[in-house]
């Protein structure tokens, strides 16, 4: 096991290495970067981050002191060779420092921070929602394979997987928050959050994120659903389940006490990456909707604006929790089914 374990965290470092190695190549291809979009300012335009190219290039330099963009190009770091500038970055990357900003006056490490909550929030009540519900819903439909019951909530859960996060989300702004006006439109707490008290700040919060959080879960129930029914009814027909029934145990306690144990392998197995995932896989149309500012909509912003300490510090600390992740749900199998060898 330690030497597996090496073995993958070994593994991690070249593929961090590629994973930062094309996206660097592809940003040196990319229009419109940083230092053109300075010029346009400097000129009294703007770009609106998307910097817009005009005929065959660009002609935002065009009238600018060229020592004046030499000083824009040495101010972002440019007027050193692209080789020279990827290997500081994986020199700073390795002492797990991601650099500052070129639109924020913070590190992009401050950033982070300030974006995780909110995206920490959305994850947390996706994660626990959907397995709260979709578990217990999944065994229920097992035991009951078949029924009406199992017919009309498998069309729910299918109907709510097939309508997009961000149309249900627009649907639940206009008539909750626009023509009933139950819920707030925007932002995860009120303007007054700091004055109000522990039990009015929680039902604040509560409030603010009862509609994206709607939107982001009902998708969610699906998939876990029918791979917890799928997975009970495999178990269901198994022979140690007659067993059991033979010898006279009750069907709650072959259920519970037999079935369950092996069928939660797949489940419990894909906890880490489903938790972790929920965080950093946040819905950007959700977070742009009702104007949260979580991770995603940091990435988003980073690569229309050009922002490229933001859009590759950013991908190494997702790349980095995702390959940790990885490893930890593959550990998993053993905790829970001491039977798998990884050698």
């Amino acid at each position: 096991m330690t030497a597996y374990i090496l073995k993958r965290l070994l593994l991690m470092i070249p593929t961090l290495f590629g994973v930062l190695l094309v996206t660097f190549v592809v940003i040196q291809f990319v229009p419109g970067g940083p230092v053109e979009q300075m010029v346009a300012q400097l000129q009294g335009r703007d770009t609106g981050g998307e910097g817009r190219a005009v005929g065959a290039g660009y002609r935002g330099r065009e009238g600018v002191d060229p020592a004046k963009i030499a000083e824009i190009r040495r101010l972002y770091g440019f007027d050193k060779p692209a080789p020279e500038r990827f290997v500081r970055m994986l020199a700073q990357f390795a002492r797990f420092d991601l650099g500052h900003s070129f639109y924020y006056p913070k590190s992009v490490w401050q950033l982070i921070r300030e974006r995780l909550p909110v995206s920490v929030s959305l994850g947390l009540w996706t994660f626990f929602l959907s397995y709260l519900v979709s578990v217990p819903l999944g065994i229920a439909k097992a035991v009951r394979a078949g029924t009406r019951f199992d017919t009309l909530s498998s069309l729910v859960v299918l109907v709510g997987y097939a309508i997009p996060g961000f149309v249900l989300g627009v649907a639940l702004l206009v008539v909750f928050g626009g023509q009933l006006q139950w819920f707030p439109l925007r932002g995860l707490t009120s303007s007054n959050w700091d004055a109000l008290s522990w039990g009015a700040k929680i039902t604040d919060y509560l409030w603010h994120i009862a509609l994206p959080v709607t939107a982001m879960v009902v998708g969610a129930f699906a998939v876990v659903t029918m791979l917890t029914k799928n997975v009970f009814l495999d178990e269901i027909a198994k022979q140690y389940v007659l067993t059991a029934r033979a010898k006279g145990l009750s069907e709650r306690r072959v259920l519970w006490k037999h079935v369950l144990r092996n069928a939660a392998i797949p489940l419990v197995t894909g906890f880490p990456a489903a938790f972790i995932g929920a965080f950093f896989t946040s819905s950007l149309l959700i977070e742009t909707l009702f104007s949260l500012n979580g991770l995603g909509l940091l990435s988003y912003q980073s690569v229309i604006r050009r922002d490229y300490p933001v859009v590759l510090g950013t991908l190494y600390f997702f790349t980095l929790i995702g390959l940790a992740t990885k490893l930890i749900s593959d550990l998993c199998y053993v905790w829970v089914d001491p039977r798998v060898k990884f050698d």
